[in-house]
């Protein structure tokens, strides 16, 4: 009984692209990239974003930029785009220096008629370089109204 129960599982997972689909509806996304975690899952039309970092840049402009072309990638793998958003929650290791540099890039990257609910907050980041952390949600949409 419980080979044929594995079997089944089996037999309803599918990955293409990274992209591992389970016949109960939910959508993981690039679960390679740790060990951790999903960098993307979706369900019931809904995308829900990991937490983005980025350690290649220098600055808290250039990590924002990075991560927020790793969301517009996972959005776009889910089905999805920033006009969808739903939620943006936004870490900061140093909310005084870094906020007016991030929310520029941010303003220059949001969909101004689709803004989403969102959060800007300090915290101790998980690595010394790392000065920002991003995490969206957003819907798919059968429509192309939204």
């Amino acid at each position: 009984m419980f080979s044929s129960a594995i079997r089944r599982v089996v037999a309803a997972t599918t990955i293409q692209n990274g992209v591992r689909n389970v016949s109960s509806g939910i959508k993981r996304i690039d679960q390679t990239t740790l060990p951790t975690m999903s960098q993307a899952v979706v369900h019931n039309n809904i995308c829900y974003i990991s937490g983005q970092i980025d350690t290649a840049g220098q600055d808290a402009e250039a990590q924002t930029r990075n991560i927020l072309d790793k969301i517009d990638t996972l959005l776009d793998q889910a089905g999805t785009d920033k006009s969808k958003l739903l939620t943006a929650s936004i870490w900061l290791k140093n909310i005084e220096r870094d906020f007016g540099t991030m929310n520029e890039v941010w303003l220059e990257w949001v969909d101004d008629e689709n803004k989403p609910a969102r959060a800007t907050t300090e915290a101790n980041l998980a690595f010394p370089h790392l000065l920002v952390e991003v995490q969206v949600t957003a819907a798919i949409c059968e429509d192309s109204e939204g």
